[in-house]
């Protein structure tokens, strides 16, 4: 079986749900009430400043980072807290990071085969397949027997998109995934991201690219201070931003 590329862009239902999530790092109140849910095959887009909670409610989604108070569910069950239901529901979300986080002693083709074959039992010729058919569906398909310190960091990137993309997630979550790429670089990987929310891959994306947005988004949903300051279509938000942060936010950064 071949494993799948998209999401289930037909299902609205709501796939993901935080409700009153809070978390503190000491005296730090990071994220404060925040409440989101994601449809099925939705591309939310999470903007704001440094330090406004994005990259911690992205973590919180696997569990990465655990939660103070409120709840996550996914597919209308509640975040595991440990053991095997957790590496169960790391199966089922997955996640890109900014650095490419591949075992440098593997080829690119074992990096991506890892995770069905020890996670998901398959067996390897399968997962060997499957991962050959992600890795020419995100461009590097002939970089298979390569070890990652012989690729630039873009194929890297999109290599750690594959090798999530091999658990056959129902969601995928993005942190920066472009913040550590030379400008150059930035395109390719963006142009996978893309290419997936056009096939209905749920994803929840944490960037600081605001053409992404406006192109791939469903939904920009704005953080500061750990708060949702507002949320709302695209166009919507970049035309007419309804608080005086999304404002001063898109002034800045829009300049650049």
């Amino acid at each position: 079986m071949t494993a799948p590329v998209t999401g289930d862009g037909g299902d609205r239902r709501p796939l993901l749900v935080l409700k009153g999530v809070h978390k503190w790092y000491g005296d730090l109140h990071v994220l404060d009430d925040v409440n989101l849910s994601v449809r099925h095959g939705e591309v939310v887009v999470v903007i704001g400043p440094s330090g406004s909670g994005k990259s911690t409610l992205c973590r919180t989604i696997n569990r990465l980072e655990t939660i103070d108070r409120g709840t996550i569910t996914l597919d209308g069950r509640p975040l595991p807290q440990e053991g095997k239901a957790l590496a169960g529901l790391r199966a089922e979300v997955g996640m890109v990071f900014q650095s490419f986080n591949l075992f440098a002693h593997k080829t690119i083709l074992e990096n991506v085969t890892l995770g069905p074959v020890k996670v998901r039992k398959h067996p390897r010729a399968e997962a060997e397949k499957d991962a050959r058919v992600l890795l020419e569906r995100v461009g590097v398909g002939p970089q298979a027997d390569k070890y990652p310190a012989q690729l630039s960091g873009g194929q890297q990137q999109r290599v750690a998109i594959a090798r999530a993309l091999a658990m056959q997630p129902k969601v995928m979550l993005f942190d920066e995934p472009t913040s550590a790429l030379d400008p150059e670089m930035i395109k390719e990987v963006l142009d996978v991201m893309v290419d997936l929310a056009a096939h209905g891959m749920t994803m929840v994306v944490v960037t600081h690219e605001m053409g992404f947005a406006r192109t791939a988004a469903d939904r920009v949903v704005f953080m500061a201070d750990g708060v949702i300051v507002e949320e709302d279509t695209p166009g919507a938000f970049f035309t007419g931003p309804r608080s005086d942060r999304a404002r001063d936010f898109l002034g800045t950064i829009l300049k650049r």
